[in-house]
């Protein structure tokens, strides 16, 4: 009676565990990619990328708002724009990230 319970708990355990076990190994590919991030993470950083690309096109659209339709105009364009830069920063970084990808062969 406790060899099969003892079979049956350790059944149990093992067809539980097997899926967690078989997600853990991580590929070449996942590995790359995970370095990629990480370093352009880093450059990015280092260099404050993010915020030169917001604020700049929050800038420029505060200029054409301003340009347009005055002080209300310029925080309305200030806004747009802050948010296509925000856009246009996360574009650029999944092309980075893609270039070191294929770049640096870890």
């Amino acid at each position: 009676m406790i060899l099969r319970r003892g079979l049956l708990l350790f059944t149990l355990v093992s067809i539980f565990v097997l899926p967690l076990v078989a997600n853990a190994q991580e590929t070449t590919a996942q590995r790359r990619h995970r370095h990629a991030v990480a370093a352009q993470r880093a450059s990015d950083h280092r260099h404050h990328t993010t915020a030169k690309v917001v604020g700049g096109s929050a800038v420029g659209g505060a200029v054409v708002g301003g340009m347009m339709g005055g002080g209300k105009g310029a925080v309305i364009g200030a806004a747009v724009g802050a948010g296509g830069g925000a856009l246009a920063n996360k574009a650029r970084e999944h092309h980075d990230v893609k270039k070191r990808e294929t770049r640096d062969p870890q």
